[in-house]
């Protein structure tokens, strides 16, 4: 696993941090997660595989999960709540350093959000109702 200080500046290619689903604390999967160009990706399989990727500034709230277990081998699961129509709840299951990767998701969100400039209404959708003014499109 890769986890660099937030305050050393990065290539825009390069991999901010990897990681893979572990058991008992060993990367023994084909699930594997990085941070990469302002996005977060979930690559899954050998002989078949998956590749989602997620737009980091579309992530609305993160939870991280560490049960007694997962304690003792020291990982842990943090779930994103998005704004992505195809994983609005994405889980990153089992990986080491799980404070310290659920602090750096969060800095980036907000990173990615103040250089593109997104509020928060205008992830959720409701930016385009309040323009318009009429308050019959607001269900009322």
């Amino acid at each position: 696993m890769e986890n660099k200080p937030e305050s050393q500046k990065t290539d825009s290619n390069e991999v901010v941090w990897k990681d893979r689903k572990r058991f008992m604390g060993m990367p023994l999967s084909f699930t594997r997660y990085y941070i990469k160009s302002g996005r977060f990706y979930v690559s899954k399989g050998l002989l078949n595989s998956e590749e989602n990727e997620l737009l980091l500034y579309r992530i609305m709230d993160i939870k991280l999960n560490r049960s007694l277990v997962n304690k003792i081998f020291g990982v842990g699961s943090i779930t994103l709540f998005t704004a992505d129509k195809t994983d609005p709840e994405l889980k990153i299951i089992r990986i080491k350093h799980s404070e310290k990767v659920r602090d750096t998701f969060s800095n980036m969100v907000e990173e990615a959000r103040a250089k593109m400039r997104i509020r928060g209404k205008e992830i959720y959708g409701v930016g385009d109702v309040a323009m318009e003014g009429d308050i019959d499109n607001l269900g009322l």
